[in-house]
């Protein structure tokens, strides 16, 4: 016999009641409670809004690390989409593409204008900086000192993107670094899978370039090409182009600064990027460390450039100066700039020095 209808609504009144707290739980809704909460749950929850905001690494307009693993990036988040219809102030274009599906390499692509079908162009695999930790191929910087480089050479530029930290600590940027190299160099067979690199990139007129981090991952780069080699390919690139390049050490070097504060911010860095899994006198981070490793760099001929108030000008300078006694058979270039700091082209791109910059460069790859 059915229920009369005032204990069916009873009935579902009290099942109701009963589902609400589940179904709010398994939906994360949340339930309106009028008991206050006990102290010791207050003094938890404190506790763990404390630990959340507590900072682990700090750099000032750039990046920030709670303790809690949470990051916040202040500087490199900025994007511009490619230009597939031609750059308006020098006709390049540019497209975004996988350059390798299967380790996640991704780039963004600069063909100059007015290439003549087939004609073969040297092909820049450009390395953006930002201290290993922000930036991409598609910020506004990087975007424009591509376009502006495979213009004036002019060239196939190739600007990598790679894996930053803290989630992804070094070495993974230089893994992808090389990962891009393989997969730049595969494209540029007749057969290969971009277009623009199989119909325009030559292979025998690959130059590495960055600047700061990048300098330092197309340095690194290098060295592995030279140890590794690629199937096909052979163990050199034409060129090496390290633009104010990042490299560090635990002594001071030349007329660095000595000064405990200074030198432990950089010291600080190194650590946070690379986990604390690689020293301050690294090979990679200070080649000058390890003469024997350097002679390997794979490379026939290096242009470093530095400006007189980079922050690793010294640096730069022993680099050019070092690569000659090491054993290594190339040719080194050293352009520095006087009255201006580190990596000063890319916010001031049209200025006397950036264009000089850009001369220097642009006349380096093309006798590569």
């Amino acid at each position: 016999m059915a229920a009369p209808a005032p204990e069916l609504s009873r009935w579902l009144l009290r099942v109701a009641l009963l589902a609400a707290p589940l179904a709010a739980l398994l939906l994360q809704l949340p339930i309106p409670i009028s008991l206050k909460p006990r102290s010791t749950d207050t003094a938890a929850a404190a506790a763990m809004d404390a630990a959340a905001s507590e900072i682990e690494f700090d750099m000032p307009g750039v990046l920030r690390m709670y303790k809690d693993g949470r990051v916040e990036r202040f500087d490199g988040t900025q994007t511009v989409p490619p230009s597939p219809s031609g750059d308006p102030a020098n006709g390049v274009v540019s497209k975004d593409v996988v350059l390798d599906p299967a380790a996640g390499i991704s780039a963004r692509l600069y063909l100059p204008p007015g290439v003549e079908p087939g004609k073969k162009l040297p092909v820049v695999l450009f390395f953006h900086g930002g201290a290993f930790l922000v930036h991409t191929a598609a910020s506004p910087l990087y975007h424009r000192y591509a376009a502006s480089l495979a213009a004036a050479v002019p060239a196939v530029v190739v600007s990598a993107d790679y894996r930053l930290a803290p989630e992804h600590p070094v070495p993974a940027a230089y893994d992808d670094a090389f990962a891009a190299l393989r997969a730049v160099v595969a494209a540029c067979r007749p057969d290969g899978a971009e277009p623009w690199l199989a119909a325009h990139g030559d292979a025998s007129r690959v130059v590495l370039a960055g600047d700061s981090a990048g300098a330092n991952m197309a340095h690194n780069a290098a060295i592995r090409l030279r140890k590794e080699g690629i199937e096909g390919y052979g163990d050199k690139v034409s060129g090496v182009v390290l633009l104010h390049p990042y490299f560090w050490g635990k002594d001071p070097v030349g007329g660095e600064s000595t000064d405990a504060g200074y030198r432990g911010s950089f010291h600080g860095t190194w650590e946070f990027v690379s986990a604390g899994k690689l020293g301050l006198d690294h090979p990679c981070v200070n080649p000058l460390a390890s003469p024997e490793e350097w002679r390997q760099l794979g490379a026939g001929r290096v242009l470093v450039t530095t400006a007189e108030h980079c922050w690793f000008v010294e640096r730069a300078r022993a680099y050019a100066e070092g690569i000659k006694k090491c054993g290594w058979d190339g040719e080194v270039e050293l352009h520095e700039t006087d009255g201006e700091g580190h990596v000063f082209f890319l916010p001031k791109p049209d200025c006397d020095n950036a264009v000089k910059e850009l001369a220097v460069v642009t006349d380096f790859v093309r006798r590569c």
